[in-house]
C-alpha cells in the first residue's frame, strides 16, 4: 500500500517544487534502485522468494552485491521510492516514501532473526555487512 502510495501521490501531486538538483539526485537514487535490484535478483538466483522466511532449501548468500549490503532489494524500493518522489517533485510521495525506510528496516531485522536461527554463520557475515547502505547502515 505505501508503495502504491508513493507511485500515485508522485503523479497526483507533482512539481510542488523547482528544483534541478533534486530531479537529478532523484534519477540518481532511481539508477541505483535499478542497479541493487537487478544485483540483488542475480546474486539469490534460485533462493529468490517473496516470502522473508528463509526456506529449508535456501542457502545463504554473500557473494556478489550481498557482499557488500545484507539487502540490496530493500534498499532498492527504498532508493526508487524516494528518486521517484523526488523526480515528481512532490512532498506527499517524498512522506509516504519516508515511511518505507521504517517499514523495511523492522522487515530486514525480522527476516535477520529467522536467518540467524537457520545459519550458524550469519552473526559473522552481520558483523561484516551493513544492512542497507555498504559501510554506513
Amino acid at each position: 500500500m505505501l508503495l502504491l502510495a508513493v507511485i500515485v501521490c508522485g503523479v497526483v501531486w507533482r512539481s510542488q517544487w523547482r528544483s534541478f538538483p533534486v530531479v537529478f539526485c532523484g534519477a540518481f537514487l532511481l539508477l541505483t534502485a535499478v542497479v541493487c535490484g537487478i544485483a540483488g535478483t542475480v546474486a539469490l538466483g534460485h533462493n529468490l522468494t517473496p516470502f522473508p522466511q528463509p526456506s529449508s532449501s535456501t542457502r545463504l548468500v554473500q557473494n556478489g552485491i550481498y557482499g557488500l549490503m545484507r539487502h540490496p532489494l530493500y534498499t532498492a524500493v527504498i532508493c526508487g521510492s524516494i528518486g521517484w518522489a523526488f523526480v515528481w517533485q512532490s512532498g506527499p510521495a517524498l512522506m509516504a516514501a519516508l515511511v518505507l525506510a521504517p517499514f523495511f528496516d523492522a522487515k530486514a531485522r525480522r527476516e535477520e532473526q529467522w536467518l540467524r536461527e537457520r545459519f550458524s554463520e550469519y552473526a559473522r557475515y552481520e558483523e561484516r555487512v551493513r544492512r542497507f547502505l555498504p559501510w554506513v547502515y
